[in-house]
């Protein structure tokens, strides 16, 4: 099955099993980032284990994350599952103190019905502190939307604008009617309804993205994750939200349909070629004329000289892991390389409708073959085409790595990017330094091996 997105670009559909990890892993970066938070993970041992091995976090680090583990009893309903979690998250505000508990709802709690969603009220109630509730299992697509839950979970509790769009409007009007020092503080900015970003970022990488639209003199109101609960954006009617990763379809759904907001339809921020489009998008949403941006992208580009001569004519195949593969793959096509296939779990063709618009224009640009886009790819299928195409790299996840390199082909491990630092233009360096890794390696090897037959003819 395929669909056609437009004159030259289709999707196609495979039944292909997933195979990814599993999605309770965001929490290895949000309780990073939420630093007044807490995530408690509701599942069997085999979460626990998986928690413990996928993020290497010794017992004695005592991260902010714990495991409540269902026995036999709970599973057979013998046990009283609100008791067991009210002492887990009594004994979590005593040690801890958090601004907000997460629960992460796992697949054993799908399949035996757990009503997390009608223990948290009343708990939260009891206890005084602010209970979310994430369904971040197995039965997702992709490891990655695991964060989307939480942060569409978030969106319910972020308060609404206190003042409407109208009554903001009229103040900035007063604030530059009357010389004050609100004025000497709006100066710098435009006249423009309030913006808030979503998405997961690092400190240092969302106070570039802020610093480059602050260029354009457009203020970024807030984001969601705030890096404290309690500094969650205002979100309503009149507020623009616009996203950073291209996994984050189910927040922005529920800001359009909830919280009401508007999206803007952007290209992600990744890559130089993609920071100017995500921000030449939102200065047009506001009315702003973009400065700057083409002469400060060539500057980047020509700094990534040494990168993109190693990787310029190279090949690379996408087997499908994070759903950051459209991206990636923009971004690749961009610096030289040639895409033979983006393989996706999971496509929302209009969230990613901007980036599929930009990946096409740069594969004209730069004159590159359009890559074969498949949504839930039949690994089997793949292996197949991967014979046939020998591409130089093939970027994929860590079960299919070794066998791949056993048959001569290049790989990278997809999770890799997922928490490499790639967003803006300043980081293009990170992305191409893992994307070249694996090239560099396989060049060594070979000039290792000719210099070896040399000597033993010797």
């Amino acid at each position: 099955m395929s669909v056609k997105l437009d004159e030259t670009l289709t999707v196609e559909c495979e039944t292909g099993n997933y195979h990814t990890f599993c999605p309770i892993s965001c929490v290895s970066w949000l309780y990073q980032k939420i630093e007044d938070s807490f995530f408690l993970v509701v599942g069997t041992k085999t979460c626990g284990y998986f928690l413990q091995n996928a993020l290497g976090v010794m017992i004695f680090a005592e991260p902010r994350y714990a495991m409540a583990e269902l026995e036999e009893g709970d599973i057979s309903a013998q046990l009283n599952d609100y008791e067991g979690l009210k002492r887990l998250c009594i004994r979590i505000r005593r040690d801890r103190d958090p601004s907000v508990i997460i629960w992460i709802g796992t697949c054993t709690t799908e399949i035996i019905k757990m009503d997390l969603e009608g223990m948290a009220p009343k708990l939260e109630w009891e206890i005084g502190i602010p209970i979310l509730v994430a369904r971040a299992n197995g039965l997702d697509y992709a490891f990655t939307q695991g964060e989307d839950t939480v942060l569409a979970a978030m969106a319910h509790r972020c308060p609404e604008p206190e003042f409407p769009l109208r009554e903001q409007k009229e103040m900035i009007k007063k604030v530059f009617a009357f010389p004050s020092r609100e004025k000497e503080e709006l100066h710098e900015y435009a006249n423009h309804p309030s913006l808030v970003l979503f998405g997961s970022l690092p400190s240092n990488v969302a106070s570039q993205l802020n610093l480059e639209l602050r260029r354009q003199s457009i203020k970024v109101s807030g984001w969601l994750p705030a890096q404290r609960y309690t500094d969650l954006p205002s979100l309503g009617d009149g507020v623009y939200v616009c996203g950073v990763n291209p996994f984050l379809s189910r927040t922005a759904t529920t800001l359009i349909r909830r919280g009401k907001c508007e999206l803007i339809g952007a290209p992600f921020p990744i890559g130089p070629d993609g920071t100017r489009a995500w921000i030449e998008k939102i200065c047009s949403v506001f009315g702003v004329e973009a400065r700057g941006l083409e002469e400060r992208e060539e500057r980047i580009w020509e700094s990534l000289n040494d990168y993109l001569d190693l990787v310029r004519g190279k090949s690379v195949f996408f087997m499908g892991d994070n759903l950051l593969e459209v991206s990636l793959a923009r971004f690749l096509i961009r610096c030289g390389m040639i895409v033979h296939e983006i393989g996706i779990p999971y496509m929302d063709k209009r969230y990613q409708a901007a980036e599929l618009s930009l990946l096409l224009d740069t594969c004209t640009r730069m004159c590159a073959p359009i890559p074969r886009i498949v949504e839930k790819p039949d690994n089997s299928n793949q292996i197949r085409r991967l014979r046939e195409l020998r591409p130089d790299l093939a970027i994929t996840g860590m079960a299919h790595a070794n066998p791949l390199e056993a048959r001569g082909i290049s790989t990278k491990w997809s999770v890799e990017f997922t928490f490499a630092q790639m967003h803006g233009s300043a980081n293009a360096r990170d992305v191409l330094e893992l994307v070249t890794r694996p090239l560099r390696r396989q060049s060594n090897l070979e000039h290792f091996g000719r210099n070896t037959l040399v000597i033993k003819n010797q």
